[in-house]
């Protein structure tokens, strides 16, 4: 029995959806393409082009929608949790290239303006230490940071 995802989360795209669909799936690995809605004689693009596709990034179920022009911003973000630093080093680097730009704190955007957050399990947990100091302590040092450091953040803690 196949189960449907009640609420999704809808990217709505300045008529790049096809390329950003393509792109994420390119980058997590257990990503396909659920179902597609592309334009007819009626539109409303040109026939065949990408309306609307539901797609699944590593279980996540997203929608991307083709639109007038839109512009993401910071009140929006994707959140990926990594279990290591080489996982952390690879996200961060493929969703910043092509014109990605890096934030502060785990944050960055990709190509097409998304914010997403990557965030090494590690930083969670010590950042919920119960020694408040050492949680003080990641604090500071993840605020000095763009892309998290598993290594300086756990030697923060100590």
């Amino acid at each position: 029995m196949t189960t449907t995802q009640k609420i999704k989360t809808c990217l709505w795209f300045s008529n790049n959806a096809e390329e950003a669909v393509q792109y994420y799936l390119s980058i997590f690995k257990g990503s396909r393409i659920l179902s597609e809605l592309r334009s007819g004689d009626a539109g409303p693009g040109p026939k065949g082009s990408l309306v609307m596709a539901e797609f699944e990034l590593n279980g996540q179920r997203l929608m991307a929608l083709n639109g007038a022009h839109q512009k993401f911003n910071e009140t929006f973000s994707l959140v990926v949790t990594c279990e290591t630093q080489e996982e952390v080093d690879e996200l961060w680097s493929k969703l910043t290239a092509g014109g990605g730009a890096e934030s502060q704190c785990g944050w960055l955007k990709d190509r097409f303006g998304v914010s997403w957050q990557i965030v090494p399990s590690a930083l969670i947990r010590l950042l919920q230490h119960p020694e408040p100091a050492k949680a003080g302590r990641v604090m500071q040092a993840m605020m000095q940071m763009k892309k998290i450091d598993i290594a300086r953040i756990e030697e923060a803690a100590r």
